[in-house]
């Protein structure tokens, strides 16, 4: 339905579309007597705002009646015109004033959005000793703010989308024109345009949309709190993804070697990052198969222990009323529990219960005879090595309940044969055209140097080939 010109007429049509309590209208008129009307959402326009840049200057307006003269008087630098009251009715919805006024079939909308929101910060998910310490925060256009001083090129393009039929949640596609790769610009575009859902409250409901294999178990999309990541991955050729509302933004394509490096190996010597790498692959293996090993080991094998540990072993289990796979599941859903209420709980609550659960629970439940030693402390390491790759927390904590279920039963043939599907599984997925194993499958010399191995800033002139970015070169040499 588009704006007849009529004030009455188009404010009535605006006001049966929004008919809320919070939606409030503000008449005036200027000196030569030219009738206007502001509406607006009370609770999220900046209304001194609207006074200042909107109604002040327009009382005493003189000239003659059109959006395009009446746009000249006002002083906010954000302003833009419309005819359709539909898309008017959500630029209310958003924060931004709608100006009408009698005689024209043209409304204009005025920036004047109030926004809440906190401020920037370290996030508390990648803690960086050297580096840049900024994080997003929930509101979109900050977030593209810290993408701009960052990356200071036209080539840099930004486009915002509206997903979700109630929320119209802002979404901006961030990626660098003739680096990034067009095909997976498109790609990303067309499946958040299908997107068709009531709201989009965090970024995370996309990665269902956007993955090709929705349902699996492992990731496909990259995520990342930080600004000076996300601009290098899209510097790389990916292409980014901001949400309004949420401080986690996207990137695609995304390769498992990503959650295994940091900001911080880049502001370190390269034998340094290197060293790290490593270090959180095997705490994370460690942390996956060592209470499948110690089951399967206990139940089936038991020559795999040396011969002191397996006394050791032996004399700490003898009065144990639980099997070896029960006794470790129970030391493993404590855990779990512990976990989820000291996140949940208030701060200070929650350091007592972790204290409580730590000393006072694992030292009684030893002394009573319901679990083991060995198992407490295995579960205890298995869980901090979880920590040392954070963003894979969920999936990795996943595939150690099954390793442990699967060594439970079968043993260490069991946990051959998941991993086998598990290395198959990885080799075969791909998202957005890369292979989420690469560099290692398929072998792809270049990017090696840049993948669990960190060569000096020299030796990687080129931008990874994986990505299958045209703009190869990031670095001349002189």
């Amino acid at each position: 339905m588009k704006i007849t010109g009529t004030l009455r007429k188009d404010l009535a049509a605006l006001k049966k579309i929004l008919p809320a309590e919070d939606i409030l209208t503000f008449d005036f008129e200027s000196e030569a007597g030219l009738a206007f009307t502001a509406v607006f959402a009370d609770p999220i326009t900046d209304k001194e705002l609207l006074g200042e840049q909107v109604i002040r200057p327009l009382l005493r307006y003189e000239g003659a009646p059109t959006a395009e003269e009446v746009g000249k008087k006002l002083t906010s630098p954000e302003k833009r015109t419309e005819t359709d009251l539909a898309k008017l009715s959500e630029e209310v919805l958003a924060g931004n004033p709608v100006l009408l006024f009698e005689g024209m079939d043209e409304a204009i909308i005025v920036g004047t959005k109030k926004v809440f929101v906190r401020a920037v910060a370290e996030p508390s998910t990648d803690v960086a000793v050297k580096g840049p310490r900024e994080g997003f925060i929930e509101d979109v256009k900050i977030n593209t703010s810290l993408v701009r001083r960052r990356l200071k090129t036209p080539e840099l393009k930004i486009e915002f989308l509206n997903v979700g039929r109630r929320s119209k949640t802002y979404v901006a596609v961030c990626y660098l024109d003739g680096t990034s790769v067009q095909k997976t610009v498109d790609d990303i575009k067309k499946k958040l345009q299908e997107i068709d859902i009531d709201i989009i409250p965090d970024s995370s409901y996309l990665t269902h949309f956007l993955s090709s294999r929705p349902y699996s178990l492992l990731k496909q999309i990259g995520t990342t709190e930080k600004p000076d990541i996300f601009c290098a991955k899209i510097a790389e050729g990916r292409v980014g993804i901001l949400v309004d509302g949420s401080p986690i933004a996207l990137t695609a394509p995304y390769l498992l070697v990503e959650d295994f490096q940091s900001s911080e190996d880049y502001f370190v010597p390269p034998y340094r990052a290197t060293f790290t790498r490593i270090l959180r692959l095997l705490s994370l293996l460690v942390a996956i198969y060592l209470p499948a090993f110690y089951i399967a080991a206990q139940l089936f094998k038991l020559q795999l222990f040396p011969i002191k540990l397996l006394l050791t072993i032996s004399g700490s289990i003898r009065d144990i009323p639980f099997s070896p796979s029960l006794e470790m599941l129970l030391v493993l859903f404590v855990l779990e529990v512990l976990n989820e209420a000291s996140i949940r709980m208030p701060k200070y609550v929650g350091m007592a219960l972790s204290v409580v659960g730590a000393l006072v629970l694992g030292e009684t439940a030893v002394s009573a005879g319901f679990v083991s030693t060995p198992a407490i402390i295995i579960i205890a390491f298995s869980g901090i090595g979880l920590y040392a790759v954070p963003n894979l927390i969920e999936q990795t904590s996943v595939l150690r309940l099954i390793m442990l279920l699967v060594a439970g039963s079968v043993g260490t043939y069991g946990i051959i044969l998941v991993t086998a599907f598990l290395l198959l599984y990885l080799v075969t997925a791909e998202n957005f055209g890369a292979p989420v194993l690469a560099p290692f499958s398929p072998v792809v010399g270049k990017d090696l140097k840049d993948s669990l191995i960190k060569y000096n800033l020299g030796s990687l002139p080129t931008r990874p080939q994986t990505i299958g970015s045209k703009n190869k070169r990031r670095l001349k040499h002189e």
